[in-house]
């Protein structure tokens, strides 16, 4: 039975034009997601999201709340945790400003599609629940780029908290993908009081559930998933409680993941360095060959 890689059917087309020289690889937009984490009762879940199948962009495929960080995510805002620097030695990005717009499009993207906020009054405190009308017209409001985070932030008097985020790991969409990302990957532990709910467009819908259980929906090809979200599953799976993840995110390794294609003659071969289990071998017609 085939697992459920997320595999579009146009992509050996699309490499063999790359190679050819008439696809020219675009420049992958920066993003951030976060694995946002609660401890059930048999261990540590994650709060997954399926995308629409009508999404032009891996549709039907379960993901993690996030999206490409806005211009205006380097906005000054009141910070708590490890200062914009730190999180650039971190993230390896060249300056504080570039590792400010990723943490705060990954508290911004949590809230926008889970509701989830990770900022509060003070240093050391937490939003207790944004539920109610006025919390969804914001939440609506930032989905729409009407409003900057840091203008949001600052109305409600709140401090974002990027001593809740853990860096987990960094992906960058294949070179010939029409849509790219530069992704960076951060774990968060679902502040007491608040609840994730499917807040956005993009995702019917939304699940709590163990890493190793998604993990074996995977392997079984009962739920489909892009490389990037299975193998940080799969890293998630020895962890018995979202503090241990927490704990755990200063070892994980931020060296960036991006596929390589070859041609072995009419047969393309695609891989992901590090991650063998993705590798996929397709044949002249596009189709054959499956897992190398």
């Amino acid at each position: 039975m085939s697992n459920g890689q997320w595999y579009p059917p146009e992509w050996p087309d699309r490499i063999r034009a790359l190679a050819g020289g008439t696809l020219a690889a675009v420049t992958p937009r920066r993003a951030a997601t976060v694995l946002l984490l609660r401890d059930g009762a048999r261990g540590a879940e994650v709060h997954m999201v399926r995308r629409r199948t009508s999404m032009a962009f891996a549709g039907g495929a379960y993901a993690y709340p996030g999206g490409g960080v806005d211009p205006r995510d380097e906005h000054p805002v009141r910070w708590a945790g490890p200062a914009p620097a730190e999180w650039a030695a971190r993230l390896g990005v060249e300056g504080p400003a570039e590792a400010q717009a990723i943490v705060c499009a990954a508290v911004r993207e949590t809230y926008e599609e889970s509701g989830v906020l990770l900022a509060g009054p003070t240093a050391d405190s937490v939003v207790a629940d944004t539920r109610g009308d006025d919390w969804e017209a914001d939440r609506a409001a930032l989905v729409a780029r009407e409003v900057a985070f840091a203008d949001f932030l600052e109305r409600r008097g709140l401090v974002l908290r990027s001593d809740l985020l853990g860096a987990w790991a960094r992906w960058i969409t294949p070179e010939f993908e029409p849509r790219r990302y530069d992704t960076w990957f951060f774990v968060a532990a679902l502040p007491a009081g608040q609840r994730a709910s499917n807040a956005s467009t993009e995702a019917d819908r939304t699940v709590w559930v163990r890493p190793a259980d998604a993990a074996a929906g995977y392997d079984r090809g009962e739920l489909l998933m892009m490389p990037p979200t299975i193998a940080t599953l799969r890293s998630l799976e020895r962890y018995r409680t979202a503090a241990e993840a927490l704990e755990g995110a200063p070892d994980q390794d931020l060296a960036p993941v991006l596929a390589q294609a070859r041609l072995e003659g009419d047969r393309v071969v695609l891989s992901w360095p590090g991650h063998e289990e993705f590798t996929k071998t397709v044949g002249a017609a596009g189709t054959g060959g499956g897992d190398a």
